[in-house]
């Protein structure tokens, strides 16, 4: 199997690197080596891959009210054009996607077939992606995925771990509901599910929800990061009791964001026969492999 990384030195193509590995030949480039602002027919063409794996992605969620089509040709244009040459060569997509693609409106958490409604450009761009996909009709995996973190790379939990060290209160949003997914989970499922797809071609493709078992709030969050990182023996100045719970609304910002950010993962543990751990699981390894 010949697989072709893009976005290889972002939080989640770093770990797509390892988990990729093993099933073949690897080819990973960086944003410096194939920037999806610029066409990418010629290079996707060249490398003759048996899977394209697209981890690269424009994700300056409020940045992108102002830069609409930078969003709009890295997030959808790209993507098309890796669809096509995948449609060309008779290989298998892999493109990752996101929870902004709903309205957070749901009482419940969101199924892949539940109606779509982004409420931010970001979100557009990324359900344009989704539709380029689907529209060239080439054999894909479309993975949605929400609240990624990882030890490289910015994300909420460096961001709360590094405030909870220096400031003796903090406030976190608690009326909006997700699912914290660690980058080295999607890429292991990643690759679960390509070893399944190698074995069996005639496997089941299309769009999954992949993401840990259980929900919680960003507030939720946070506490069990502090909580974590204490008992780790982490310099924690924030206790759980001053770890203020707050509406989104005390954050305003430029692109608003969903409320319910839930995704069921169940068709994906059906299909692939995957019983996915809980969000604390790989929140804990996070906060060890911080500490250590």
């Amino acid at each position: 199997m010949k697989i072709l990384l893009l976005g290889s030195d972002g939080q989640l193509g770093w770990e797509l690197q390892r988990a990729l590995s093993p099933l073949g030949g690897l080819l990973a480039l960086r944003r410096a080596d194939a920037d999806l602002e610029f066409p990418l027919i010629p290079l996707l063409r060249d490398a003759h891959p048996d899977v394209i794996v697209n981890a690269a992605a424009y994700t300056a969620v409020d940045r992108a009210e102002s830069e609409p089509e930078k969003a709009m040709r890295v997030n959808a244009g790209a993507v098309r054009e890796m669809a096509a040459i995948a449609s060309e060569l008779g290989a298998l997509l892999v493109h990752y996607s996101t929870d902004y693609v709903f309205d957070g409106t749901k009482a419940g958490p969101y199924v892949e077939d539940d109606a779509t409604g982004p409420l931010n450009t970001y979100g557009r761009t990324k359900l344009a992606g989704e539709d380029a996909v689907r529209d060239t009709r080439c054999r894909h995996l479309i993975f949605r995925t929400s609240w990624v973190f990882a030890r490289r790379g910015r994300n909420f939990a460096h961001t709360i771990l590094q405030r909870a060290q220096v400031q003796d209160r903090l406030q976190v949003v608690d009326d909006t509901f997700g699912v914290p997914s660690s980058a080295e989970l999607i890429a292991d499922v990643t690759a679960l599910a390509l070893h399944r797809l190698a074995r069996d071609p005639a496997a089941a493709s299309g769009t999954y929800h992949l993401v840990p078992s259980g929900e919680t709030t960003w507030h939720g969050y946070a506490k069990f990061l502090v909580e974590e990182a204490r008992t780790k023996g982490l310099p924690i100045r924030v206790t759980r009791e001053n770890i203020d719970a707050v509406p989104a609304a005390t954050f305003p910002a430029a692109a608003a964001r969903p409320l319910n950010s839930r995704l069921a993962n169940g068709r994906l543990c059906r299909d692939f026969d995957l019983h996915m751990p809980d969000w604390r699981d790989h929140v804990r390894r996070f906060v060890a492999e911080i500490a250590g």
